[in-house]
């Protein structure tokens, strides 16, 4: 039998990705108790994954010194599906529930790829281009393997430079957004010292890999898994023989627990004020679920929240210039890897838009709303909830997520039976 555990805290974190290592750094003060809270075995987050040591470059080596040298609580494979209260989370571990109250609470649960379904996306071998890092880095090996990289996003460069620095045969870059669109941001960067320095480490990497924009992936082949993808720009079509693809078309923000609390959103993001603070009092916000901004901005809104939250209102202030700074190039961003129209056109009737109940696009397109698909497809009631299909229907059909209602995440049946508040036991005593 798992046992029931509880937290109490004055600061509490969620997300241990740079904007939530960040956020506890700042936060951390003599008789402050302060708590980071990450459903991973390590913080990292996805940028980190598996580096975040003591014997890595900067910067994380140099967050990991002081998150290491901080009065900090770290509680690692903690999953949060419910806020039962204020100032009360609930979460599963492998020990059973976990029921964390706090005073002040610091969002900083990042963003996830974006997947768009296209005939042939569900092969083996076909993957996201973070997720193909990921696996990289947890030991794949890819050495003189072909890869296709394709979607939308600076990640496809970040992606392609690592997986070439590990001997990969990286074939080409393929960027759906049209060079119009790019070369103000690319503008941008040139302005931008050290934005600049980096791009041009990625384009030193990468000087004998083709970069495509204007050029998505139409339609992969394969048996038993990936053999060829073809690509188009609308006009051409090219058949590319390859080992892997990853493709992700850009980042969206994980914010569903923002939702489930009641943080105001706008534009799919979650609003904050020069504080980082949310619609709700005391509850703040950091990092790619205010805005996809990059690293440096998430480390940035990650240590503006952990002063505000503390009450080092003067420390905050000074960050408010570069603050600024960093929206400005988010906004950039976010225009120039807007997703093209042509997009919406790639599922066939027989493509699968959600994996989990495999539900293909021809049962969906005759329904008006995300409530209505899945109440006759049981369309985003698979394992993952709605995170992958969920973002796809709404590009695709133009559906907004309606309602976020606990748990937010699979739980098992024993750990909803431990909780004790009303609203848990219901939910439990429903399911």
């Amino acid at each position: 039998m798992c046992n029931a555990h509880t937290h109490n805290y004055d600061v509490l974190i969620l997300g241990g990705g740079p904007a939530g290592i960040a956020a506890a750094s700042a936060a951390a003060a003599p008789h402050t108790s302060v708590a980071i809270v990450d459903e991973n075995p390590t913080l990292g987050g996805q940028i980190w994954r598996n580096s975040f040591a003591a014997d890595v470059s900067d910067p994380a080596a140099h967050w990991y010194q002081r998150i290491q040298h901080s009065p900090i609580t770290r509680l690692h494979d903690l999953r949060v599906f419910h806020a039962p209260s204020p100032g009360t989370l609930q979460a599963e571990a492998g020990n059973g529930l976990h029921t964390l109250h706090y005073k002040k609470l610091i969002l900083a649960t990042g963003a996830r790829e974006r997947f768009l379904p296209f005939p042939g996306w569900t092969l083996p071998n076909i993957m996201g281009a973070g997720a193909l890092q990921n696996m990289v880095k947890s030991g794949l090996p890819i050495t003189g393997k072909r890869i296709v990289i394709a979607g939308s996003g600076p990640l496809l460069i970040v992606v392609a430079a690592y997986l070439k620095k590990h001997h990969a045969r990286v074939i080409c870059i393929c960027e759906q957004a049209p060079l119009r669109q790019l070369l103000p941001f690319a503008k941008g960067v040139i302005t931008n010292t050290e934005k600049l320095s980096q791009a041009l480490q990625y384009r030193l990497q990468l000087l004998t890999v083709p970069y495509r924009a204007g050029w998505w992936p139409a339609i992969a082949r394969g048996q038993s898994q990936l053999e060829t993808i073809t690509v188009t720009d609308g006009a051409r079509r090219y058949i590319i023989p390859c080992d892997y693809l990853a493709c992700g078309f850009h980042l969206v923000p994980n914010i569903e627990l923002p939702s489930l609390l009641g943080c105001s959103q706008s534009n799919g993001f979650v609003k904050v004020d020069t504080t980082q603070q949310t619609s709700i009092p005391g509850i703040y916000a950091a990092g790619e679920i205010t805005g996809i901004g990059g690293l440096e901005k998430s480390i940035l809104e990650g240590t503006i929240a952990g002063y505000s939250a503390t009450g080092q209102s003067t420390a905050a202030q000074q960050l408010s210039a570069a603050r600024s700074k960093s929206l400005r190039f988010a906004s950039a961003m976010q225009r120039a890897f807007a997703l093209r129209p042509e997009l919406r056109r790639l599922p066939a009737p027989s493509t699968l838009v959600c994996r989990c109940e495999d539900v293909p696009h021809s049962h969906l397109v005759s329904h008006s709303s995300w409530r209505s698909a899945k109440l006759h497809t049981r369309c985003g009631m698979g394992s993952c909830q709605g995170r992958v299909c969920g973002t796809a229907t709404e590009f695709l059909y133009g559906w907004p997520s309606e309602s976020v209602r606990p748990p937010i995440l699979p739980v098992r049946l024993q750990t909803l039976a431990q909780a004790e508040d009303p609203a848990s036991q219901e939910l439990s005593t429903a399911i």
